[in-house]
């Protein structure tokens, strides 16, 4: 399209020219019925020359191509062979016109020739509005390249010409909107880069160049390669365009540099032969070569001196359909002398001295797509003229746009194989052999890539003698990070990378993401460098762990007891002992300490809200009542004996309004307050800690920690109030001195819970509750056992002691004492 504007205006001049340029030469021209138009660069040129007006090029002159000569014989073939079927177009001949298409800016005379009718190309528009116009060629074969496509084909378009390619394969022609006639039967580059990628990422090669020529077809399969590559792990550590003026040292300079040892290269055949004729003088070893088609099986360098030692060469070619009677078809012809005839230009190839032997040894690439091409031009045609099995219909004229239709609807079978068409023009037909350079100069196939009916891949890998002492050789930025470690990018491309260790509680998966430690779920665990992660052991302890069965023995025992003591208390009641003890008020302590031992239950099996409830609350509520009751036992013990003597109005104020009862009715119902409050503020919940072990959950509640303060406020308080009470009462007599007792109890509660917040801080696994459900059992041990014990002993083993005259003998002592 690049040169479309310059063509128009040059058009006029062009078709001056068309009767001034002729040469003589028979192999370019045949009469027949209908006539295709066939595209080929026998000749190349190698360069653009400077002119200074618009004129066309002589090709002949110019540097010949044996490979596309070989083409250039095979249409000619191929359109023998039609002619000479009985099934095939019966008694419809078909002839050819041939061009030597050698430049895609200068070669313009002949395709104007296959567009004109009679010698005269009608203006543009014109020839849509008159129905009889009929160009020259009903079709045409070719080009061959991209390039040339990309400038003929805006001629062939308007008119609906089909042009079927044997080469052309820029993904571009697939755009059916800018390209409606075209159609190709060689796959387009994607397909081509599809099996490059595939070998790549068989062979887990990761730093990849990649050499294209600098032309349509490379730069197009250039960034195909770009694109077909971003998902996944492979990376285009340098990319270079190649044409005639390419230097060849600085490119393998940079290419050792970034120390890259797999090569793409994505060029013509001529573009191959100067790389790699490049790479032999310049001594480059120890690289992996891949080919494309275009020069994958290019048998002069095969045999050139030298190409063992560059390295490892793969290739991608296709698929060689053998075509019968080709060779005698080569040999006939060149043993016959070209008839002079006046011709038009670029029908001339040179090549008189060619031998047959040369044309059949070459590099069948490219031979089927040329000869299906025919065929589907002519079974078209075939179709159209409603050929039967001797005859087609005479009254029928075919037209191009009619060929087109045709050929787009395709589906026959030549030499075994399906030929048919998508529609986009491209075939739904082919397949790629994947080739290696042997050391015997033969490309020996060792797997195969098939497009349709599906996508299949195959490498046989066993048959490859890589350079490497027979490894497969490495290519990669960075080496690959060991089991467990994710990779940190370093630089612009992904695989140049550091290694680092995935923490505990996270995996790498390299396969979906080698960039990303992943957290593990709540539940699960995982230790330092993990590619996976592992089940939490939930812990809790259960009513049948044996530590938990001794704690509720523990609690039933002390249920048993207390109903012993409270018993012998109640039978005793009017007893010394009992009322010193407190009389009434312990029978509500014992009731108290009864109902706290309810909590040691709720420690163990799987937390609940209402078991995390039950742990503090009875607890915390009734044992405050029994802390009240003890407050008001000693400070009864310091008021008897010493504040009825020294302050007798409060000691009387305190006896008429009972003051015992109001403090011990004040204390429950403002704890009771304090605990509903916060119950309601922050209700203890079941808590999942997975903060203290990495591999385990430990079932709990969780406490709000500003309401728990609260809570232990007013026992606290109380707790002081029993220790001034206690000083001050320590030196009564020894039966009314309750408060040494009461001391010992209160100091066995601190260290107990003293004990418990130190395990607390430093240990806070599954069995802080064991320990927090034995501080409550010790804190109710503590009074029973150290404060009742001791006057349930003097009730049955010293019943002497709880007589009235005891009592009142020591009083009558304590206060002649006090009195001195």
């Amino acid at each position: 399209m690049r040169h479309f504007v310059s063509l128009v205006s040059l058009l006029g001049f062009f078709l001056h020219l068309m009767s001034q340029c002729s040469v003589a030469t028979s192999e370019f021209h045949l009469d027949g019925d209908y006539l295709i138009g066939g595209l080929f660069d026998i000749h190349v040129v190698d360069g653009s020359a400077y002119l200074k007006r618009p004129e066309p090029i002589d090709c002949s002159s110019h540097v010949f191509s044996l490979s596309s000569y070989r083409r250039f014989q095979l249409m000619r073939f191929s359109v023998e062979q039609i002619n000479n079927s009985t099934s095939l177009l019966p008694n419809v001949s078909l002839g050819y016109e041939i061009f030597d298409l050698c430049s895609d800016t200068q070669s313009f005379p002949g395709i104007l020739n296959l567009i004109s009718e009679n010698g005269l190309v009608p203006p543009w528009g014109e020839q849509h509005n008159n129905l009889s116009y009929s160009p020259k060629a009903i079709a045409v074969v070719g080009p061959f390249t991209s390039t040339d496509t990309l400038t003929v084909a805006p001629l062939f378009t308007p008119d609906l010409i089909p042009m079927v390619s044997y080469g052309a394969a820029s993904s571009a022609f697939s755009e059916k909107n800018k390209f409606p006639s075209f159609l190709r039967t060689v796959p387009s580059n994607k397909e081509m880069i599809d099996i490059l990628v595939a070998i790549i990422l068989h062979f887990n090669w990761r730093w990849v160049a990649f050499l294209n020529s600098d032309n349509d077809f490379g730069n197009d399969g250039l960034e195909l390669f770009r694109q077909r590559i971003k998902d996944t792990n492979i990376c285009m550590a340098y990319t270079k365009g190649l044409n005639d003026k390419t230097d060849y040292a600085q490119l393998f300079t940079q290419i050792e540099a970034q120390k890259i040892t797999v090569i793409v290269v994505f060029t013509t055949n001529l573009n191959g032969e100067a790389l790699i004729e490049s790479a032999i003088k310049l001594n480059i070893t120890k690289k992996v070569w891949i080919a494309g088609d275009t020069w994958s099986l290019n048998k002069k360098l095969l045999k050139t001196k030298g190409i063992i030692y560059i390295g490892t060469v793969l290739g991608v070619s296709q698929s060689v359909v053998h075509i019968p009677g080709l060779s005698d078809f080569i040999y006939s012809t060149k043993s016959k002398m070209p008839r002079e005839q006046d011709v038009f230009c670029n029908q001339d190839c040179n090549c008189s001295s060619l031998l047959p032997e040369d044309v059949i040894s070459l590099d069948p690439t490219f031979s089927f797509p040329v000869y299906s091409a025919v065929f589907a031009i002519a079974h078209a045609l075939h179709n159209i003229l409603q050929c039967e099995a001797f005859t087609c219909n005479d009254n029928i004229k075919a037209y191009p746009y009619m060929v087109l239709e045709e050929l787009l609807k395709s589906n026959f079978t030549l030499l075994n194989v399906s030929i048919q068409f998508d529609e986009n023009g491209n075939p739904r037909f082919g397949s790629y052999s994947i080739v290696f350079w042997n050391q015997s100069g033969d490309a020996q196939e060792i797997g195969l890539y098939t497009f349709f009916p599906s996508v299949s891949f195959f490498i046989n890998s066993s048959i490859i003698k890589w350079h490497t002492n027979n490894q497969v050789p490495i290519s990669q930025c960075s080496s690959e990070c060991p089991v467990g470690y994710s990779e940190t990018q370093n630089g612009l491309h992904k695989c140049c990378f550091k290694c680092k260790i995935c923490p505990n509680g996270t995996y790498i998966n390299p396969a979906e993401n080698p960039y990303k430690c992943i957290s593990c779920k709540e539940t699960e665990w995982s230790p330092e460098g993990s590619t996976s992660c592992k089940l939490r052991l939930v812990e809790y302890i259960s009513f049948t762990d044996s530590e938990a069965v001794v704690i509720m023995v523990g609690a039933w025992v002390f249920w048993g007891q207390t109903l012993v003591v409270s018993v012998l208390f109640a039978i005793n009641y009017n007893t010394p002992v009992v009322r010193s003890a407190g009389g009434p008020m312990c029978i509500l302590i014992l009731a108290c300490l009864s109902l706290s031992d309810i909590s040691v239950f709720f420690y163990f099996g799987e937390p609940t809200v209402a078991s995390c409830i039950l742990r503090y609350f009875p607890f915390l509520l009734f044992y405050t009542v029994c802390l009240a009751c003890f407050v008001v036992r000693s400070f009864q013990i310091v008021c008897v004996f010493k504040m009825a003597i020294k302050f007798p109005m409060l000691h009387s104020w305190w006896m008429k309004y009972h003051g015992q009862w109001l403090l011990i009715t004040g204390s429950f119902i403002t704890q009771a307050v304090l605990l509903i409050a916060g119950h309601i503020y922050g209700t203890p919940n079941p808590h999942r800690n997975t903060l203290v072990y990495q591999d385990r959950i430990i079932l709990g509640c969780d406490i709000n920690i500003a309401a728990t303060s609260v809570f232990v406020v007013l026992p606290f308080i109380l707790c002081m109030l029993c220790f001034i009470f206690s000083y001050m009462g320590k030196d009564l007599p020894k039966n009314y001195n309750e408060a040494k007792a009461i001391t010992f109890c209160l100091l066995l509660l601190i260290f107990t819970w003293m004990f418990f917040a130190t395990a607390y801080l430093l240990y806070q696994g599954k069995h802080i509750h064991t320990f927090n459900a034995l501080a409550i059992l010790s804190s109710l041990f503590s009074f029973l056992l150290w404060y009742f014990l001791p006057k349930c002993y003097i009730i049955v083993f010293q019943p002497h002691k709880n007589t009235q005259q005891y009592f009142q003998g020591l009083i009558q002592n304590y206060t002649k004492t006090f009195s001195h």
